[in-house]
């Protein structure tokens, strides 16, 4: 068969393979800990599921932009937690937030610019949309972040139409940007006409509850990706939002063109259940509330013990990863012959069961021992029907997370 080499060239997702890899050894009676694969443990609520019973009936095609309703609602959402300037007009909803994504890098001619590390399947995507990706190098002395002056640095040397995606709370790192960084880099990207993807799926999950969208600061060259699958623990239920300003409404309409011509429309029912989940309800505050303090306790749990062990890793901010780095034991592991992240994650899984991703998978250089690590192998059911009578502490972590304490302890004695 003819197959592109582009396409062929292409592996399956780093996330989706480590999990499947993690249920392999498991079904062979091997003790895994997950600290791999990113999905939210805690349950949808239970509003949203109720609502999701009263439209399983809804069966018709709705609009390939959306129900009306719900980007309406996603509209006001980002007036009332952003206080941008949008209507529904701007909204698209999608099958999850990788389609409108990945149908961005299609219908704009730009090459896309991804700080390094950057979440595994925007190059990809790239890829198979045939543009030229740059990844932009990141420091641990600045949280991995992209500083303004690297942006500016680049921009100087490549002159073609760029798309530069934004991504925070960040995956892999745990990082977020401060609102003194989202203008400076709003001020290069204005400067030189490029148009920031930001995906901010981990929004509502900034620890503090303080998420700032860049597009507060470059509101006509900024589209906003975003979903459920994350705060809402709800990944298997594929809903997306895209907000795209009314200075690209040109790109939003071919965006929606190429929705007709692929997935047609996302699930009604899911559409209709949806618009609760944007809703400013008591119930919901307080879900993502005690959400973000189960992950923010569990966080610094790991970045304690982390440290202990000498593998260096920003303070998590959001999200619920941690972007760990071995450099601190190069020597000992060279005399075990691991040279790569590769290897090294290989030798972690095999003999502790600790499941990590290599820093490989997210643009990083190979003889870089950076991790990505999810600290998610946790009940997020059990964990907030604890806070239900008991203050956030460290008890909690004890209670509710012992595999990730586990897990913890795996890896110290392993490197003693």
């Amino acid at each position: 068969m003819s197959i592109s080499k582009r396409i062929a060239s292409l592996q399956p997702s780093a996330t989706l393979r480590i999990n499947e890899y993690s249920n392999h050894l498991a079904q062979q009676g091997k003790e895994i800990f997950r600290l791999g694969f990113g999905q939210s443990p805690f349950p949808v609520p239970t509003s949203i599921v109720e609502q999701l019973k009263i439209h399983a009936h809804c069966k018709e095609y709705l609009p390939v932009r959306g129900h009306f309703g719900l980007r309406e609602i996603v509209a006001n959402y980002y007036q009332r937690t952003q206080g941008i300037e949008c209507t529904y007009e701007n909204v698209l909803i999608g099958p999850g937030s990788k389609m409108y994504l990945f149908i961005a890098l299609m219908a704009y001619e730009a090459d896309l610019l991804l700080p390094a590390p950057g979440w595994v399947s925007y190059a990809p995507q790239a890829l198979i949309a045939n543009r030229e990706t740059h990844w932009i190098d990141t420091t641990e002395e600045n949280s991995w972040k992209l500083m303004a002056e690297d942006l500016e640095e680049f921009c100087q040397n490549h002159k073609k139409p760029k798309i530069l995606l934004l991504n925070y709370p960040n995956n892999p790192t745990g990082t977020t940007y401060q609102p003194n960084e989202l203008k400076a880099l709003a001020k290069v990207a204005r400067q030189h006409q490029i148009i920031v993807l930001s995906d901010e799926i981990y929004g509502e999950l900034n620890h503090e509850g303080k998420h700032e969208s860049i597009a507060r600061y470059y509101p006509e060259g900024t589209i906003i990706n975003s979903g459920l699958s994350k705060w809402a623990g709800a990944g298997g239920w594929r809903v997306g939002t895209i907000l795209v300003p009314k200075e690209l409404n040109k790109l939003r309409d071919v965006m929606a063109t190429i929705a007709s011509e692929t997935f047609t429309t996302a699930s009604a029912p899911i559409q209709h259940a949806s618009v609760r989940a944007f809703e400013d309800t008591a119930d919901l505050e307080d879900y993502r509330i005690q959400s973000r303090q189960v992950l923010k306790t569990i966080g610094n749990y790991c970045h304690g013990q982390l440290s202990a062990m000498k593998i260096t890793t920003p303070a998590p901010e959001g999200g619920f990863y941690s972007f760990i780095n071995f450099e601190n034991y190069r020597s000992e592991f060279a005399r075990k012959g691991i040279l790569t992240s590769e290897a090294l994650g290989n030798a972690i899984l095999n003999e502790t069961g600790v499941a990590l991703l290599p820093g490989t998978d997210f643009g990083r250089k190979a003889h870089e021992f950076l991790f990505r690590m999810a600290y998610v192998d946790f009940d997020g059911t059990k964990a907030l029907e604890y806070l239900q009578s008991n203050s956030i502490n460290d008890d909690l972590v004890n209670a509710c997370a012992p595999r990730v304490v586990k897990a913890m302890e795996r890896l110290g004695n392993w490197l003693n």
